[in-house]
């Protein structure tokens, strides 16, 4: 593995809190972890909360319910931003993006709090891999454990 591709996966697995495996042979993948992560999020000049609380404005604006999930989970898991905070961006961001898509968010913000709850009673609330297959088959179609 190059440093660039070391340097975009660790990025990615620190922003998504999550442990992504290297995907060979992916174009798309490829250019996420080397471009995305191992070029834009490893820029100085703004913390990951700042970067995160635009991700989750522009994907809240986009009406992109799915990627708000897979954020507002690693916003959380990374002590970013609380429940709280999450909430009132959802209340702020209504004022400009409108109600459908702010309570958008603001639905999104409650499915994933009780779904890390009952994670949590389970003991399963810190298992970093929980949601690597969900993202990964929201993108492909496919899990990590297809041939």
């Amino acid at each position: 593995m190059d440093e660039l591709r070391r340097k975009g996966l660790a990025k990615m697995n620190e922003v998504y809190a999550w442990e992504m495996p290297n995907i060979e042979g992916d174009e798309f993948f490829d250019l996420t972890v080397d471009h995305l992560f191992g070029a834009i999020w490893t820029r100085p000049g703004l913390s990951m909360r700042d970067k995160r609380m635009m991700t989750l404005t522009v994907v809240t604006a986009l009406g992109l319910q799915d990627l708000c999930e897979v954020q507002v989970n690693a916003a959380l898991q990374n002590d970013e931003l609380t429940e709280d905070e999450l909430k009132e961006m959802a209340v702020f961001l209504t004022q400009y993006v409108g109600f459908p898509l702010g309570s958008g968010l603001n639905g999104v913000v409650g499915r994933v709090t009780a779904k890390r709850k009952k994670a949590a009673e389970k003991g399963t609330a810190n298992d970093k891999k929980a949601n690597v297959n969900d993202a990964v088959k929201m993108h492909t179609g496919k899990s990590l454990h297809d041939e």
